[in-house]
Parts: C-alpha cells; sequence; structure tokens
C-alpha cells in the first residue's frame, strides 16, 4: 500500500484564546489533487499556511515523506504556494518572475534555468510572453505564471489558495479544467483551498470538508455528494431541500418517514445500521436536481400545489407547497406534464436522490 505523502496528526492551532483548528487529521497521496472545502473563516487557509510553514502550529505534526517539517522554516520545506493575489514582482519581466527561485536556490546554471523557463512556460501555455511585464497580462495569464513560477522549483506538494477567486465566471470555469488537466500532466500534489462546491466537485480527486475548524467529511467527489457524513455536508454540498420528517418503520432496505400528511419509502441503507429510532424526528434530504414533477398520482411520491416557476435558461426551478413545507425541484427539461402555478402535482425522486441523517443541535431547514 502507498505510504501518504503528507500526514497532519491532531494539528491545533490557537490565535489568542480563539481555538481555530482543532484536531484536525488526514493524508495527502501523491500525485493528487485535494481540496479544502468550506465557507469564509472555517480554518482551510490556515491549514494551507501550516503546512507551508507560515504559520506554527500549537500542538500536533505534519510530517513530509515521514519526515516531521513542523518546526521547518518555509523555505526549507519542499513545498510552494500559489495565493489568490498571485504575488508576481511588478518590477520583473515574466521570465525574471519565473526564474527566481531557482536564482536564488542557485540550483540550476544559466543555460539550464533557459531550458527549464521554457518548460515550464510551455507547460502552462505561456511560451512568447517571457518579455512581458506583469501589469500587462490578464488575470488568467497572471495566475498561469503565477503556477509558474512554482512548478519550476519541482516541489512535492504545490498549495493553491483560492487561485481564480479574482476571475470572471467564465474564465473561472475555463482555468478548472486548465488546473486540473495541469495536475494531470505534471503529476504533482495540488492542494487546494476554496469555498466553490462546484470548484471543488469538478477539480478534485478528494475533498475535505471543513466548517468551524473541524473536519466534517474526507472522501471522493461522488461519495461528498451522495452520502453526506451529516446535516453540515449535506446543507454545504449540492442544492437539497432539507426537511425534518418523523421516522415511522425501518426494515433492511427502506426507512418509511412521514413528511407533512405524506409516508413516503427511503431507500437508505445508512439507516438501518444508523442511529435512528422508530417514532423519532430526524431529517430528510433530498437533491433538487435528482427530483421530478409528474401531473397524475404516482406511488411513494408527495403530493402538493405549484406555487412557483422560474425559469434560468435550461434550468427550471419549481416550488411546490406540500402540507405547507416548500418543496423545490430543479429540472432541466419539461417532461410530459405540463404544469402551470395552481396545479396539484406528485413530487418524487430517484432512490440515491434522498439520505436520513440524524438531528443536530440548532438544526435548521435552510430552504423551509
Amino acid at each position: 500500500m502507498q505510504a501518504p505523502l503528507l500526514q497532519l496528526r491532531t494539528i491545533n492551532k490557537y490565535y489568542g484564546r480563539s481555538h481555530i483548528l482543532k484536531d484536525i487529521s488526514f493524508d495527502i497521496m501523491d500525485g493528487e489533487f485535494l481540496t479544502l472545502l468550506g465557507p469564509s473563516g472555517c480554518g482551510k487557509t490556515t491549514i494551507l499556511r501550516c503546512i507551508a510553514g507560515l504559520e506554527d502550529i500549537n500542538s500536533g505534526d505534519i510530517l513530509l515523506k515521514g519526515r516531521s517539517i513542523k518546526d521547518l522554516a518555509p523555505n526549507k520545506r519542499n513545498v510552494n504556494t500559489v495565493f489568490q493575489n498571485y504575488a508576481l514582482f511588478p518590477h520583473l519581466n515574466v521570465y525574471d518572475n519565473v526564474a527566481y527561485g531557482p536564482r536564488v536556490k542557485k540550483s540550476m546554471s544559466e543555460k539550464e534555468l533557459r531550458k527549464r523557463v521554457a518548460d515550464v512556460m510551455e507547460l502552462v501555455q505561456m511560451s512568447g510572453y517571457e518579455e512581458r511585464m506583469p501589469h500587462q497580462l490578464s488575470g488568467g495569464q497572471r495566475q498561469r505564471i503565477a503556477i509558474a513560477r512554482a512548478l519550476i522549483n519541482e516541489p512535492d506538494i504545490l498549495l493553491l489558495d483560492e487561485p481564480l477567486g479574482a476571475l470572471d465566471l467564465k474564465l473561472r470555469k475555463y482555468m478548472q479544467t486548465e488546473l486540473a488537466q495541469l495536475q494531470k500532466q505534471t503529476k504533482t500534489t495540488f492542494v487546494y483551498v476554496t469555498h466553490d462546491q462546484e470548484e471543488a466537485l469538478n477539480m478534485s480527486d478528494r475533498i475535505v470538508v471543513i466548517s468551524e475548524g473541524e473536519l466534517q467529511q474526507m472522501g471522493s467527489p461522488r461519495e461528498i455528494y451522495n452520502t453526506p457524513a451529516n446535516l453540515f455536508v449535506a446543507d454545504f454540498i449540492g442544492d437539497r431541500n432539507i426537511k425534518k420528517v418523523q421516522l415511522l418503520e425501518k426494515n433492511q432496505e427502506y426507512c418509511k418517514v412521514m413528511l407533512g400528511r405524506s409516508i413516503i419509502d427511503i431507500k437508505c441503507s445508512e439507516c438501518v445500521e444508523g442511529p435512528y429510532s422508530t417514532g423519532e424526528t430526524t431529517i430528510l434530504a433530498i437533491h433538487m436536481d435528482k427530483m421530478r414533477i409528474s401531473c397524475d398520482e404516482i406511488p411513494n411520491s408527495l403530493s402538493g400545489e405549484v406555487r412557483l416557476i422560474h425559469y434560468a435558461g435550461s434550468q427550471i426551478r419549481t416550488e411546490v407547497d406540500v402540507d405547507g413545507e416548500i418543496i423545490t425541484v430543479v429540472e432541466y427539461q419539461r417532461n410530459n406534464c405540463d404544469y402551470e402555478i395552481g396545479d396539484k402535482v406528485s413530487v418524487s425522486w430517484e432512490e440515491s436522490g434522498a439520505v436520513l441523517l440524524p438531528m443536530e443541535e440548532d438544526a435548521g431547514e435552510s430552504n423551509a
């Protein structure tokens, strides 16, 4: 079995009396694209800065290739960081920006350096821009140069702190694809910080979800999206209807729950062994885009009245009132059911579209 490239072991970090990181532990494998995902202020950038050596940890350990690096200075760790503002030297042209690291380290001759700069410039598709100054580049071009400047040092890990945050939406989506392809091409380990769930799902091999300094879940994009570990992850990842329901019974394949006056079966393997007791209140989380609306009564569905229809390009968002509960359905093309506001409809979903989760303190219904 492959040994982890980087290991974080029960990391704790305080700013004064504020406990910023709380027993953070996870491994990063060589050559993977791992994303730290969470809302602003959750601690994900602090984790990145601890790995880089820009922040000290109060307890725990950080091991790179099995060796502790927690007491090493940033320039002694074979780790490079790309910041959101790119941090290019404004008085140096592109070539000198990219060549800066090896020149400071005196790690190669000028002849070797010229070839290496040419290689990384080609890698980031910026050949021919060597004489440009940073202010003569677009945001996407500056980002590519910042990455080239980091890659030329051949780091064990490239840390990226929301590097697409300053780009417009169209360029941001384009650069997501470019970054993911670049990571696969170079086989460099990327640790990427973002609060954008779509970005994380599109680019990552694995995602670490952080909230209030605590690790909530770690897994593949598919695992995080389809099987959230708790209510926070369910609410943060993907658009879901999150509703309180009463658990009526459970067997080896399904749980029977009541929402309003409707009784429905939920296929959920976790609910069989999970912390659920018959009669108690639990949380039903349903992906909006895995739901469908029918004009006819169908088995195992919710009946309600259409309250709102919103067209947004190819996406149609429909709100249905089910016994006083608003259920939002996202469809990408209308089916044979030609409903209008005020019509009675049935709402159902794919079996993989719903999960049951235990009630938590202060559990809300974000789209109730």
